[in-house]
């Protein structure tokens, strides 16, 4: 079997285990671990595979067969898991109380296995709120004539390209409205082809 990169993508059904610290489901298939874009913990999903290594694999969900209970529909256009969609976020699709679950659990993972120290209690989450709350960001520009001229926006999920966005639900909603803007601004500049990027 090749190493690498897959030509032709198999695809598989597997049930999914838990969330590793990037988001990603965590499955198992012929003895390897599987790191599943778009699943969550106690799904029956079907993935493609786009990597495969010795002792991993890589793949992103085609088909969702038995969703859990924590699966939403993401609210921004621009999520996904596929090729173009915006890379800004990486887990609209679950629950948000779901997420900040998570990432508390990422946290005590890291206490752990880093500093080989648990916390005596717990403290309920301090959260705010779900939507429009990332007040620092970096926003790439860059003039791309086959999507019609400049775009301002996050990169494309696993890739150096600027997804093509309009609006952005985790920015505050005055950012977000002057995404358009933006671009029109920086189209009509004499030196749009060196803007690499604006910070928010």
């Amino acid at each position: 079997m090749s190493r690498g990169k897959i030509k032709q993508r198999e695809k598989f059904t597997v049930e999914v285990e838990r969330l590793d610290g990037e988001g990603r489901g965590v499955a198992h298939h012929e003895g390897k671990v599987v790191f599943i874009e778009g699943a969550l913990p106690g799904e029956l999903v079907t993935y493609e595979r786009i990597r495969n290594k010795q002792n991993f694999e890589v793949g992103t969900t085609v088909a969702v067969e038995r969703p859990c209970a924590l699966r939403v529909e993401p609210k921004c256009p621009n999520f996904g898991i596929g090729p173009g969609n915006c890379g800004g976020c990486a887990m609209q699709h679950l629950e948000p109380r779901a997420q900040v679950a998570f990432k508390q659990q990422v946290l005590l993972d890291a206490l752990w296995h880093i500093g080989k120290v648990r916390p005596e209690g717990l403290l309920p989450p301090i959260h705010g709120p779900y939507w429009h709350y990332r007040h620092r960001a970096r926003l790439t520009v860059r003039n791309v004539a086959k999507k019609g001229g400049v775009l301002v926006g996050f990169h494309e999920r696993s890739s150096s390209y600027v997804a093509d966005m309009t609006e952005c639900h985790i920015l505050p909603q005055k950012i977000s409205d002057l995404l358009v803007p933006m671009r029109e601004l920086v189209a009509g500049l004499s030196i749009c082809e060196r803007m690499p990027q604006i910070e928010v």
